[in-house]
């Protein structure tokens, strides 16, 4: 069942990426963002079901420490320039919606390009950050986590380090990385759910919904998910 979540996931994702390149007409923002969606997608979902395919298939559900270290920079990197991303999107449909006059002025390929770079390396430096702080701690206590991937606060749990820098300084950047966009895009759909409700059509009102719709599905989701998880932690890992 995994092995085929992770070949459908891979294969539609390597779809949308060989449509976006081959077709000159989704040559846009907003398909520039959805190809860098669906690239991160790619590798995001690599880090995890692969290693996890591995385990079920021999058995073995040990790891190293370096690749433990390895997948968990790794995932932070991609889960971080997600939320930029995701973030950008919202800003692009921000723009075609409610300032369409203005919009090939302030979204162009250069801007978009700008935008995703510094994305990728603000999303670098941080997961660097945290790779440094946990490539200092020692583990020399029990060597088992329940946990299906090399996640952050488990494998913290079993350093026998004053944990309490990492732990900060993973908190704040968690909460640049996803508190400003999660709130950039809430204010940027709010604009937008106006902007529709005043369209006199029926239909002018539905086809502008549509456009934004799944995304603002995938941002609740997502957005949600990390600031549960991450944001709000259970009292024993502080």
């Amino acid at each position: 069942m995994f092995l085929v979540i992770y070949l459908l996931t891979m294969a539609g994702n390597i779809l949308i990426l060989a449509l976006i390149v081959a077709e000159q007409h989704l040559h846009t923002p907003m398909y520039f963002f959805l190809g860098n969606l669906s690239c991160f997608e790619t590798f995001y979902t690599s880090t995890i079901l692969p290693r996890k395919l591995a385990s079920l298939l021999t058995g073995d559900r040990t790891i190293s420490v370096g690749g433990c270290i390895t997948q968990l920079y790794f995932f932070g990197f991609l889960v971080a320039v997600e939320c930029f991303i995701l973030s950008m999107m919202s800003y692009d449909r921000y723009l075609a919606i409610c300032k369409p006059l203005h919009y090939t002025g302030l979204m162009n390929t250069r801007i978009c390009l700008q935008l995703a770079a510094v994305s990728w390396m603000s999303s670098f430096i941080s997961a660097t950050i945290v790779l440094y702080l946990m490539s200092q701690l020692h583990f020399c206590g029990p060597n088992e986590i329940d946990h299906f991937l090399c996640d952050f606060t488990p494998v913290i749990k079993l350093s026998c380090s004053d944990t309490s820098l990492i732990i900060l300084v993973t908190f704040i950047i968690t909460a640049i990385f996803t508190l400003p966009p999660f709130l950039l895009t809430l204010a940027f759909y709010v604009a937008i759910i106006s902007t529709i409700l005043s369209i006199p059509s029926t239909s002018g009102r539905r086809k502008a919904f549509s456009t934004c719709s799944s995304h603002l599905t995938v941002v609740t989701i997502y957005y949600g998910t990390l600031i549960i998880v991450y944001m709000l932690p259970d009292t024993d890992s502080l």
